[in-house]
């Protein structure tokens, strides 16, 4: 039980146990449930935002319960059981993929803001981050980091319950895919991640361009009497854009190596982690996103508010496959259990300075430019 392996599974069940706590409290008629009816402006886009508190509290209590044992059962069996691992990923995808709105992707992008905020002030009318970090946006977040809990418990119960390394996932007897094939299912994913945003990205610059592209010609005046409205648009509009082209560092030879224009690590290896950790942070979080603009209606024929976002549940799929494609890739062999190809033996910044000379030829994964 004291595993660092079962730490996720642990964390899960505290989280569980204290999300049953406080539904069985909003149960009882307790203050704070984060879905009760609120005015406009401190809504959530969740699927849950109004859902009634003696449907919805009764649920949470009980599957958090659930919960609790099925985190304990995924610590403790080492056998494979369907029950836990649909229970685990379905409330993982629950807790990331469907209850959540834009507001992650959103924080994300403006997390350097909030900090510079927290201690200048939010500027317009708004009075302080309480007038952004409300309860109801808070609560998403907290659901968020339960699922990633539930994720990686249930992943790293289904590896050991198979025989695979709890560490790499590698089964013993199992081959790497090729290098060239992952290569090709990433550019055709990175091809996807870069063009669907794209609608999203025009119609933001036409309307700081002055041109009502998708919109009322009322509606945009109403956005340029709002302070700053057009300009975050065309915020996330540039953001994506800028999105677009690390996302070619994926199937790059400048995503594997540092580029010459970047004297002070040139030629030394890009960390996998570098690109992995916040693509895949970032994939996740436009699903979401995306899934909340497909319900939200189309009114009085402007299309531009909300369908262009749809498509951000399609680039976060694509961008998940496409780093995954670069993880597979890259990885090295596994430091736990040895299994692997030594595609991944240079990636150690240092270690072509520890051994004076290049490494070994045998396995090694060329850039993708080479290829």
């Amino acid at each position: 039980m004291t595993s660092p392996q079962n730490w996720p599974g642990c964390a899960a069940a505290v989280w569980s146990l204290t999300y049953a706590m406080l539904g069985l409290n909003w149960w009882a008629g307790g203050d704070g449930f984060p879905f009760a009816p609120v005015a406009d402006d401190r809504r959530s886009g969740s699927i849950l935002e109004g859902a009634p508190v003696d449907v919805v509290a009764p649920i949470m209590t009980i599957w958090g319960l659930l919960g609790v044992l099925v985190a304990v059962a995924l610590i403790r069996s080492r056998r494979r059981h369907v029950a836990l691992l649909a229970f685990g990923w379905v409330t993982a995808a629950v807790l990331t993929l469907v209850l959540p709105d834009y507001f992650l992707i959103g924080l994300l992008v403006l997390a350097p803001a909030l900090v510079v905020f927290a201690f200048t002030g939010v500027p317009g009318p708004q009075d302080g981050l309480g007038e952004i970090l409300y309860w109801h946006r808070v609560n998403l977040v907290i659901l968020f980091v339960g699922g990633v809990l539930w994720a990686v418990a249930t992943l790293i119960y289904q590896r050991r319950a198979r025989g695979a390394c709890v560490r790499c996932g590698r089964g013993a007897g199992v081959r790497d895919a090729s290098p060239e094939r992952l290569l090709r299912w990433g550019r055709w994913a990175v091809l996807v991640a870069v063009v669907a945003p794209m609608p999203y990205e025009i119609t933001r610059i036409a309307w700081y361009l002055g041109y009502p592209m998708g919109i009322s010609s009322d509606f945009l005046r109403m956005m340029q009497d709002t302070d700053g409205m057009l300009a975050m648009g065309l915020g996330f509009a540039v953001a994506s854009m800028l999105g677009g082209v690390l996302t070619h560092g994926l199937v790059a030879s400048w995503g594997e190596r540092y580029p010459r224009w970047i004297w002070w690590k040139a030629g030394r290896p890009v960390p996998i982690a570098l690109a992995v950790v916040p693509g895949t942070l970032v994939a996740v979080l436009l699903i979401p996103a995306g899934l909340m603009n497909l319900r939200m209606p189309i009114e009085d024929g402007m299309w531009a508010p909300t369908a262009p976002s749809v498509l951000w549940a399609v680039w976060g799929a694509a961008l998940g496959v496409a780093v995954g494609a670069y993880y597979l890739r890259r990885r090295p062999t596994c430091r736990s259990c040895g299994r692997g190809s030594t595609a991944g033996a240079d990636e150690r910044p240092d270690s072509r300075a520890e051994s004076g000379s290049r490494p070994p030829a045998v396995g090694r994964v060329r850039p993708a430019s080479s290829r």
